[in-house]
């Protein structure tokens, strides 16, 4: 099977066809038409095998997760998912490989409606490189400049399962099989939180997805804002799972640097705090200061040793 043929036999026989596609896979470009009244948010994300994914991963769930991360940063941003592109980088044709991770690429982008329309083909190290387009209406998209000091800090859903579920996998650490698939779950396909993001729309400030962990993405949002923040880990919110099975200390490392979990980290003015969605936890505010100051509860200083994940370091 040639390059055309799985492009054809695994990519090209989607069920989503957009209206706004004038011409999709199988020409030169593609050509879209966009509503009246939206801008385009547009993102690129690579993973590598061995960096972004362990060898063993499953070929439906990096299909799946190549694909989360994407949406994960248009989340971030307010928009709505609506074409994609696919750079894919195989060391040899694997049919099955192929099946199962068109599938996982597919089950993902069906849920939002994001329609395929390009991308490319080429033999090397296994790489996925996703670029996902969103729309948003105009002036409406969430910025990493735009925290205000004053503005209260949320986070969606609970931080660090995603770091607990690679620990499992290097085997640092023992969890029952009844624990596993679900943990595993959260490293392997991630939600991305689209609906959140655009219910934040007008409401919130500022916001970014937690890729490298919460203290390193915060962190990008204070340096673009030039403010600081007070964290108080005590607030982070923390699954059953992480909670039952590490002690408080190695719960809130893996929340503040493990990276993977793709929640969202956003700031409101507090006279907007009554119009945040359900499954957001507030765990600070935004200060003048222009550094991050982590505190327990009692005002002590929480000492962390990792800020987060970063290549070439």
């Amino acid at each position: 099977m040639n390059e055309f043929a799985v492009i054809q036999h695994f990519f090209n026989a989607q069920n989503i066809s957009r209206k706004d596609v004038a011409l999709g896979i199988g020409d030169d470009g593609a050509i879209i038409t966009p509503p009246a009244h939206q801008q385009i948010v547009i993102t690129t994300d690579t993973l590598v095998n061995g960096v972004h994914f362990p060898a063993a991963t499953l070929p439906y769930d990096i299909g799946y997760k190549s694909l989360a991360v994407n949406l994960s940063d248009l989340a971030a941003m307010g928009a709505t998912p609506a074409w994609l592109t696919l750079a894919l980088t195989l060391p040899s044709i694997d049919e099955q490989w192929l099946k199962d991770f068109s599938r996982g690429f597919f089950a993902l982008a069906a849920e939002y409606q994001a329609q395929l329309i390009g991308g490319d083909l080429t033999h090397g190290p296994l790489a996925i490189t996703v670029q996902a387009h969103g729309l948003i209406p105009v002036g409406q998209a969430m910025q990493r400049s735009a925290a205000k000091s004053g503005d209260l800090i949320y986070v969606t859903n609970t931080l660090g399962d995603a770091a607990l579920g690679l620990a499992v996998l290097q085997k640092k650490i023992n969890l029952s099989r009844e624990y596993q698939e679900n943990i595993l779950a959260k490293l392997n396909r991630p939600t991305p939180q689209i609906k959140i993001g655009e219910q934040l729309r007008g409401i919130a400030n500022a916001a970014i997805d937690i890729s490298d962990g919460l203290a390193a993405d915060l962190g990008h949002i204070l340096e673009k804002s030039a403010v600081g923040a007070d964290i108080h880990v005590d607030q982070i919110p923390l699954s059953k799972i992480l909670r039952d099975h590490l002690n408080k200390n190695d719960a809130l490392r893996f929340a503040l640097s493990g990276g993977d979990d793709y929640e969202l980290c956003f700031t409101v003015p507090a006279d907007k705090k009554n119009l945040i969605p359900q499954h957001c936890t507030c765990i600070g505010k935004i200060t003048d200061a222009k550094k991050l100051a982590l505190r327990w509860s009692d005002g002590t200083k929480y000492p962390l040793d990792n800020a987060g994940y970063q290549h070439f370091t």
